[in-house]
């Protein structure tokens, strides 16, 4: 197999990277949980784009390959598009589970280091999953963070992804689990 590319993904690419990370988290256990329904989860893009898009306009966001897989990493100070991705997510989460999931973003928020690079989402068509692209994006990244001597870190929404995180040196700080939602592990990777 040929290793895949790893570049920057620009503007002109950004509905094709959301539709990556769409297939990729297709079966993520806390995304579902939020949208269960088929028809509702395949028109949360946008919600994708307002939570990480702005990686993309930082150019800190990473494609393989023809979008096999993609990384939206965004560097200290560059964060979420908040009040888009509640507008967004109101419409595809069901009511009934609206207040769990603020409490699951405020937790979210409370192990969220401000100095550091952070990594709202990752994900790999499912296609191309177990191929090593995820590492490779992983890689990419993690050698500017470190050049740059700060730390990463990310919430791990789905136990399958642990161990790639953990090779690549991020540790569990906690663990978020409000109600009926699936586990969230916040990690870190400290400077280097």
């Amino acid at each position: 197999m040929e290793i895949p590319t790893i570049t920057i993904i620009d503007e002109a690419d950004r509905k094709k990277a959301i539709a990556t990370l769409l297939l990729g988290f297709s079966g993520d256990p806390f995304i579902r949980w939020l949208n269960p329904r088929a028809d509702l989860y395949l028109e949360a893009g946008p919600s994708f784009d307002a939570f990480g898009g702005r990686a993309i306009d930082s150019g800190s966001a990473y494609v393989a390959n023809e979008f096999e897989g993609v990384a939206l990493w965004m560097p200290p100070g560059v964060e979420s598009d908040e009040e888009r991705f509640i507008e967004e997510v109101l419409k595809f989460v069901p009511e009934s589970k609206h207040e769990t999931m603020f409490k699951v973003l405020e937790a979210m928020e409370e192990y969220h280091p401000k100095d550091a690079w952070y990594l709202p989402i990752i994900g790999v068509d499912p296609v191309y999953q177990g191929k090593g692209i995820g590492s490779l994006l992983m890689k990419k990244a993690i050698e500017r963070v470190d050049s740059e001597g700060l730390s990463a870190y990310l919430e791990s929404s789905n136990p399958l992804n642990m161990s790639l995180y953990e090779r690549c040196g991020f540790e569990t700080m906690g663990r978020i689990q409000i109600g009926d939602c699936p586990v969230i592990h916040p990690m870190i990777r400290e400077k280097m």
